[in-house]
């Protein structure tokens, strides 16, 4: 993929400092880079607005990939997911107004909004979009957050699994902070690229999957991004999060295609019930709330 294609645009400084940076190694013929100053790792071949469509089609919600095996089976642990956040989120502000940026088809919103939410959700696979918006009557619209209207204000702006796959980095984020009114906040969970397991798996870290993720960080990392934009901190944790054993299996599978050894291995998993539940013990994940300035 090149540029001709107006697949990708190459980055070679840093997005966060614009900072020079280096080349660390290639993972699916993309090279990783990292930032000589924040260290902040980022894709050179950045997606661009064309592309997003062709890399979350409906391949990304349904098939053995670096997304999901069938997105519609995690509903449950999704719904969940959100229960829990509007739980973390109870400490710090009252119900209100929500975006859900990468909605998908809204389980994570339609959790958060038996809590007393209200929301829209922002999903650029439009049928994803059209389920949420016609099985479980939410508020859809069909886009990215690059390109969303700038007159809406909402008290909270949720970015769970998402910001690392922003094709604009700061037009995403510009967007973001202008649609969050004075005072309200964003809750942002994403991969932690100084986690542990991030750290002895080197570049065969799961998580290094361009090109539909664009940015690894670490949790210092994005808080420096997001007070560029006038955010501060005021909470950051580990998220409590569960899978199927079908998506389980799918994500094994997965790391293991590019090893000799790993078809062989892949095909031990069958033995996992799909339907089993089994919490995420990596520990390669955090979210953290921020708020806007007043």
């Amino acid at each position: 993929m090149d540029s001709e294609t107006n697949f990708s645009t190459l980055q070679l400084t840093c997005p966060i400092c614009d900072q020079s940076s280096v080349r660390l190694f290639r993972k699916n013929s993309y090279w990783i880079r990292e930032c000589d100053r924040c260290h902040h790792q980022f894709s050179e071949q950045q997606p661009t607005a064309k592309s997003v469509s062709q890399i979350y089609d409906g391949q990304y919600f349904q098939g053995d990939g670096p997304g999901y095996i069938d997105y519609l089976a995690e509903a449950e642990l999704l719904q969940q997911l959100g229960q829990y956040y509007a739980e973390r989120l109870a400490y710090y502000v009252l119900p209100g107004s929500v975006l859900d940026v990468g909605a998908a088809a809204g389980f994570i919103l339609q959790g958060l909004m038996t809590a007393g939410w209200r929301g829209e959700g922002l999903e650029p696979n439009p049928r994803l979009a059209e389920f949420g918006q016609q099985q479980l009557d939410l508020n859809m619209t069909v886009g990215t957050l690059e390109n969303y209207p700038t007159q809406n204000r909402f008290d909270l702006v949720m970015m769970v699994q998402v910001i690392q796959h922003f094709y604009n980095l700061k037009l995403a984020l510009h967007t973001a902070s202008m649609v969050t009114k004075p005072g309200g906040f964003w809750l942002i969970e994403t991969w932690d690229r100084s986690s542990v397991l991030a750290r002895m798996r080197g570049q065969n870290w799961h998580a290094y999957t361009p090109p539909s993720r664009s940015h690894w960080f670490s949790p210092p990392g994005l808080e420096r991004l997001v007070a560029q934009y006038g955010f501060q901190e005021v909470a950051r944790g580990s998220p409590s999060k569960w899978m199927n054993g079908q998506y389980r299996k799918s994500v094994l599978r997965y790391q293991l295609m590019d090893k000799a050894w790993g078809k062989t291995l892949a095909q031990g998993l069958n033995w996992m019930p799909d339907q089993i539940k089994t919490p995420y013990i990596g520990g390669d994940i955090f979210w953290g709330l921020y708020q806007k300035a007043v």
